[in-house]
């Protein structure tokens, strides 16, 4: 399966949201959606899910308009949408059906994935008698008992501590596997880069940068080594002002052509006692700041 969204414009009276956002993504993949806050995140999911139409463009499905009839949709909230006094079992089996499951599927379903999170002995508790992180697995369950073709992951891991944390990275990869698209939208760029193959990022309405993550990190000039030993001074003054402290300790070296990458690399080995030495690639977090840290 082949999501795309094509040129999507949007508008809230005078005020322009969306202006012809377009990406793709596709099954067995996972795909950051990124943006700072306000430049139209939210608005494209709600378009994608069919919650509200776009003034123009498409939401196709290998090529043709979104059926949405036939095409499930799994969505965790970054606002949290469950009835804090009811009972859990209850609301999650009635969410499963509102998606067309019958009771018993329903029931069967949930109470999978209540044990697989750990979450059996809350199955007849209210919701607000749940820490924060327990609530969330909850939430989660609403976007995954009624087995989606499309899972959307608004900020899924605030609030979660670590062992959590690893536990729904396991659900995670486990979707992907299981040839579903898992759209991601997030500001925990760790977790983006370790899970999506690609992302686009929005900035005020527009899609400022889109496509494969490594290849937008490869597309980078590669002028700058990065420098790992427990003797920097020396090397600190042989390249001098070109030469730099990174926050962890390692140094970084600025070419003056990236055609010198590997006499450089020659030099360090042959005449310092190196630990590490690689070609810098920019972070993801690096990547966000420079295409979403001006609002356009």
């Amino acid at each position: 399966m082949i999501l795309e969204l094509k040129t999507i414009d949007k508008s809230f009276g005078e005020k322009e949201v969306l202006k012809g956002i377009s990406f793709s993504a596709e099954s067995g993949k996972a795909f950051g959606l990124l943006g700072r806050n306000g430049a139209g995140k939210t608005t494209t999911i709600r378009i994608l899910m069919n919650v509200f139409p776009a003034n123009s463009g498409e939401v196709l499905v290998d090529g043709r308009p979104i059926n949405y009839e036939k095409t499930g949709f799994g969505y965790l909230p970054e606002e949290r949408g469950l009835y804090p006094k009811k009972v859990i079992i209850n609301q999650l089996v009635y969410f499963a059906e509102l998606k067309g499951m019958r009771h018993k599927a329903a029931v069967n379903a949930v109470d999978y994935w209540l044990d697989r999170l750990g979450m059996s002995e809350y199955r007849n508790k209210r919701l607000d008698t749940l820490s924060k992180g327990n609530q969330q697995k909850i939430q989660l369950i609403t976007a995954l008992a009624h087995d989606p073709h499309i899972v959307i992951l608004d900020e899924p891991f605030s609030g979660l501590d670590p062992v959590n944390a690893m536990l729904l990275k396991d659900v995670v990869k486990e979707q992907i596997s299981k040839g579903k698209i898992v759209l991601f939208s997030s500001h925990q760029m760790n977790y983006i880069e370790e899970f999506c193959d690609s992302i686009a990022i929005i900035n005020a309405g527009k899609v400022a940068l889109r496509g494969d993550l490594h290849e937008i990190k490869r597309n980078y000039v590669r002028d700058r080594l990065v420098v790992n030993t427990i003797k920097p001074a020396p090397i600190q003054a042989d390249f001098g002002a070109a030469c730099t402290i990174n926050d962890d300790g390692s140094l970084m070296i600025k070419l003056n052509d990236p055609a010198e990458k590997q006499a450089v690399m020659k030099r360090l080995v042959d005449n310092y006692d190196i630990d590490e030495l690689k070609v810098f690639e920019p972070s993801l977090n690096d990547i966000f700041v420079e295409y979403a840290g001006e609002q356009v």
